[in-house]
Formats: C-alpha cells, sequence, structure tokens
C-alpha cells in the first residue's frame, strides 16, 4: 500500500505522543486541548455531510420499498455479528481470566465518579428507545450528534422528495453540491489530524504513565486478543462470503482506521471513512443508511468489551459468576447501550449501571476508568472495521455492490497486488 503523507505524518504524531508522554508527561498532559479541537472540527462536518450524502442517495434512486428493505437487512445482519461477537467476548473472558490475581490500589480516583454515575443512569425500555429515534428538531439532533436521529429524518425528508418529484431539483442540485463541498471540507479538516492525534496519545501516556500498561496487562491483553479474533474469524468469514479481501479493505480504510485508534473517536474517522467506502464500489445510499446506524446497532468492538469488563469486574470483586448469569447480564447490556448511544464513555457508563443493578461490586469499572483511553482505542477501530465490512455485505445483498469500482480503487492504491484482481461472478 502506498502510504499516503498524511497517513506518514500520523504514524509520526503516534510515536512522537509517545515519545512526549513518556518522557516529560506534565508537559504531555497540557497537550489535550489540541486532541479537543481537532475533535470538535470532526464534529462540525458529520451532521452536514451525513445529511446531504443520505439524502442524495436514497432520493437520487426514488425507490421508497428499497428503504425498507435495506434497514431490516442491515439490522438483521448487525443483531447476528453483534451476537457472535458477544460470545467470543465471553469465551476469551473465561479462558484467560483477566480479573483473577489481579491487584488494585488502596485508593481509586475515578470510585466516587463512577458510583455516581451508576446510581443516575437510565435504564431505557424498548419504547423509550423507539421513541428517541424521531427528533423533536433536527437542528437540536445536528447539534448533540445524534446519527440515529439525523437518519431518521433525512429518510422522510428523502422520502418527501421522491414523492414531489421534477418540484425538488433545485434541492437535490443544491444537497448534490453540499456532499462534494463537504468532502472537500473533510480533507481541510484530516490535515489538523496529526495534530489532535499528538495532542490525544501525548495526553494519554502522560496522564497514565507507561508502567499501566504493566500493572493492567492482563485485562489489556485480553480485548485485543478477543478484538483479534473476531476481527480474523468473523470480520474475515464476512468478507470471504461476499467475494472481498478483508486484507484489501483494511488497507483501503487504513487512514480512517488510525485516526479511530489514535484518537479512541468514531467520530474523528467516520467522515473520512465514508468517503472511503463509496469509493470502494458501495452505493452512496447505503454507506449513508448503514454506517451511522452501525454506530447505534453494530458496536462490535464494545460488545466484545463488555463482555470481557463484566467477567473482569466480576473476578476482581469476588463474586462468582455462572455461564447463565453472564449471558443474561451481557444481553442487558447489549439493550442498554443501544437505548443510550451516542453518551461520552457509553461503554462504562452502561456497565456501571448494569452492574449495580446486579448488585455487583463497581471497584472494577473505576479501574478500567484509569485505563478507558488505551481499550477504547482498539474497541472504536473494531467498530469502525466491523461498521466498513457491513456497508459491503448489505450491498452485495442488495446486488449493488461494484466489484469493478473496488479493483479500480485497490489497483490504483497497491502497488503490487498478491493475488488476481476479484473478478468473480457472484450472480
Amino acid at each position: 500500500m502506498k502510504n499516503s503523507p498524511l497517513t506518514i505524518w500520523i504514524l509520526i504524531a503516534l510515536v512522537a505522543g509517545i515519545l512526549v508522554g513518556a518522557i516529560v508527561p506534565e508537559f504531555a498532559v497540557k497537550m489535550h486541548p489540541l486532541a479537543t479541537i481537532f475533535l470538535r472540527m470532526v464534529k462540525m462536518i458529520i451532521a452536514p455531510l451525513l445529511f446531504a450524502t443520505l439524502v442524495v442517495g436514497i432520493a437520487g434512486h426514488g425507490d421508497v420499498k428499497k428503504i425498507g428493505r435495506v434497514g431490516i437487512k442491515t439490522i438483521l445482519y448487525f443483531e447476528i455479528v453483534t451476537t457472535i461477537a458477544l460470545f467470543i467476548g465471553l469465551g476469551v473472558a473465561n479462558m484467560i481470566n483477566p480479573g483473577v490475581g489481579a491487584k488494585h490500589p488502596a485508593y481509586l480516583p475515578h470510585l466516587d465518579e463512577i458510583s455516581q454515575v451508576s446510581n443516575s443512569i437510565c435504564h431505557s425500555t424498548f419504547s423509550e428507545f423507539f421513541t428517541n429515534l424521531f427528533p423533536t428538531s433536527v437542528i437540536q439532533s445536528m447539534a448533540e450528534g445524534n446519527l440515529l436521529q439525523i437518519v431518521v429524518f433525512s429518510i422522510f425528508f428523502a422520502l418527501a422528495i421522491c414523492t414531489i418529484g421534477k418540484k425538488a431539483k433545485p434541492v437535490m442540485d443544491l444537497l448534490n453540491s453540499v456532499c462534494q463541498i463537504m468532502f472537500k471540507f473533510t480533507e481541510f479538516v484530516m490535515l489538523f489530524a496529526p495534530i489532535g492525534i499528538f495532542g490525544a496519545i501525548s495526553y494519554t501516556i502522560g496522564s497514565n504513565g507507561i508502567v499501566v500498561l504493566k500493572n493492567y496487562a492482563k485485562i489489556i491483553f485480553s480485548l485485543y486478543f478477543a478484538l483479534a479474533v473476531f476481527v480474523i474469524i468473523v470480520l474475515f468469514v464476512a468478507c470471504r462470503i461476499v467475494g472481498i479481501s478483508l486484507k484489501a479493505l483494511i488497507q483501503a480504510i487504513e487512514e480512517p482506521a488510525l485516526l479511530a485508534f489514535t484518537t479512541a473517536s468514531s467520530e474523528a474517522a467516520l467522515p473520512k471513512a465514508m468517503e472511503i467506502m463509496e469509493q470502494f464500489g458501495v452505493p452512496k445510499s447505503i454507506v449513508g443508511f448503514v454506517m451511522p446506524t452501525g454506530y447505534t446497532f453494530n458496536l462490535d468492538g464494545s460488545t466484545l468489551y463488555l463482555a470481557i469488563a463484566v467477567i473482569f469486574c466480576a473476578q476482581i470483586a469476588g463474586v462468582p459468576l455462572t455461564f447463565e448469569q453472564q449471558l443474561i447480564i451481557m444481553f442487558a447490556l447489549m439493550v442498554t447501550s443501544k437505548g443510550i448511544a451516542g453518551v461520552p464513555r457509553v461503554a462504562l457508563i452502561v456497565l456501571a449501571g448494569t452492574l449495580t443493578s446486579f448488585n455487583i461490586p463497581i471497584i472494577g469499572v473505576a479501574i478500567l476508568l484509569g485505563i478507558d483511553q488505551l481499550l477504547d482505542m482498539g474497541r472504536t477501530t473494531v467498530n469502525l472495521i466491523g461498521n466498513c465490512v457491513a456497508t459491503v455485505v448489505i450491498a452485495r445483498w442488495e446486488n449493488e455492490f461494484d466489484y469493478n469500482k473496488m479493483n479500480n480503487y485497490i489497483s490504483s492504491s497497491v502497488e503490487k497486488l498478491e493475488s488476481k484482481p476479484y473478478t468473480e461472478d457472484f450472480e
């Protein structure tokens, strides 16, 4: 793969952040505003880009029935994959036992914070979750970054355009222009990515210290091992079924994947990932629908993390859990996490509240909060890769994935292909 200048600068920023955080931690902690500014710049892109892309994609085809069909297939795929992720996480946790023998400091600075969160968390019912899909104000949804509400508004807006027909042409022309502008806007913002990544990594290492990797090596290894198993087995199989190379896909999204890993933010990677998946051969309408919906229903990395975190917290508190009890807790976690998607540090918030509901001490959550940035980097990256794979699967399911476009993208990006182009006939 030809590394773009941006990718090279991101890697340089990553190494520089680690060195600065380890050598001068006091200075490194002060670099956090750089990361915050970059993430704010990314957030201002997402709402207009998502709205314009989804409306143009749906209204451009004018197929109203397709929306419902794609929606059903998408949710079905998400539920299958996240359930598999659940069992992989539980399997790895029970095999490695990350909380057995783990020691925790006498004083945990985050314990009071976690206690307040666990007592105040709202466990949304299905009816509340369904109601919250529909925005009272799309402006408010865009301001809060509620992707699912933006998707719902965009779908209805696109349906109205399809119904009106030619009268809506000026609006469609405007939104097509907005799409092009926002993709160019994204390129400008990405130029600041190395600075933001330097700030994020140096702050993470400076505030936690590299010694944290040694102290909590078992839980960190457990998560990253489970994430690797999921990618190698589940996502590889999904890619094989639809006839694409997982390696080629990951190479294609290396820039947004690096952004997701180094910033631990899905939002940082979303605009660039959507642009690349469209270039990779997935129709604009499917990219615009599946990617943002996936960040509510298809958080593969977060599901794995929650499975391992439950076992870790129970073991470090000395609470034995049967496999049946583990399953009950995990399914509760999956439902609750969907209900409050978009909340910062949602995985820890949901974990704390659910453990309290099952009378499990939350001391383990306080420990996890101290190393959450390191864990979040891995699970956020897998969330991104899983959602990119999902767009290809749904596009292939709809017989709309463009293999020629994929081959052209790969050919233009890779110096030497290890195998022949993917030209098989899948019809």
